[in-house]
């Protein structure tokens, strides 16, 4: 389990007990270590959920049974604009995380009403975007940009740079860079400790290195 559905499966777990849990518990229940833990709860946290700890019998780590995500209600205007701009950046590769903005806009699409989604495709048939795409990366290179940089998680590329040699390296990303028509990762190099730029195109593999 990947951890960002970790988190997830996480919280609705919290959710639904009606006492605390310990970490030893949740550990054991997501099969990882209690220091684990203790970073997802802090992550969980740093997210905004109310997670708190109670001590006593049948105390531990518990979330708020009232919490969850206000509804989101878009008009077939708003929706036609998110969209409209979702696709852009996903034709022109203005942003490496196209997996999830497809996801993201398939829900906006299917949150509206039959009609409201024919005007929506009627709306964006009179869209033209013009522009020179950024260079193409590798789906897996992508994805395993996108999971490390929300996850915080360092990352071990395969590098080829202007001379065609080819490196491995790994690597912590501090930013994305996206700047016309190419994508660079900011990042520091764990090894010696440099702050370098990779272009996103010229990187083979890629693999997420943590928990």
């Amino acid at each position: 389990m990947q951890r960002t559905e970790r988190l997830f499966a996480l919280a609705e777990y919290l959710r639904g007990r009606r006492t605390g849990v310990t970490a030893e518990v949740l550990a054991e229940r997501f099969s990882v270590t209690v220091r684990t833990i203790y970073r997802d709860l802090d992550a969980l946290r740093a997210a905004a959920l109310p997670v708190g700890a109670e001590r006593g019998r049948g105390g531990g780590y518990a979330l708020d049974r009232g919490y969850s995500l206000p509804p989101v209600n878009f008009t077939a205007r708003e929706a036609a604009l998110v969209v409209a701009l979702g696709r852009f950046a996903i034709d022109m590769r203005l942003l490496p995380f196209t997996g999830t903005l497809e996801s993201a806009l398939d829900k906006v699409r299917s949150a509206l009403s039959t009609s409201a989604q024919r005007e929506l495709l009627a709306r964006l048939r009179e869209l033209t975007f013009l522009g020179v795409p950024s260079l193409p990366t590798r789906k897996p290179v992508r994805e395993a940009l996108e999971r490390a940089w929300f996850e915080r998680q360092p990352l071990r590329i395969t590098y080829v740079d202007s001379n065609f040699l080819e490196t491995v390296r790994e690597v912590r990303v501090e930013s994305v860079v996206m700047d016309r028509h190419e994508t660079r990762l900011d990042a520091v190099d764990l090894a010696s400790g440099e702050r370098r730029h990779f272009r996103l195109d010229r990187i083979t593999r890629a693999e997420v290195v943590g928990p």
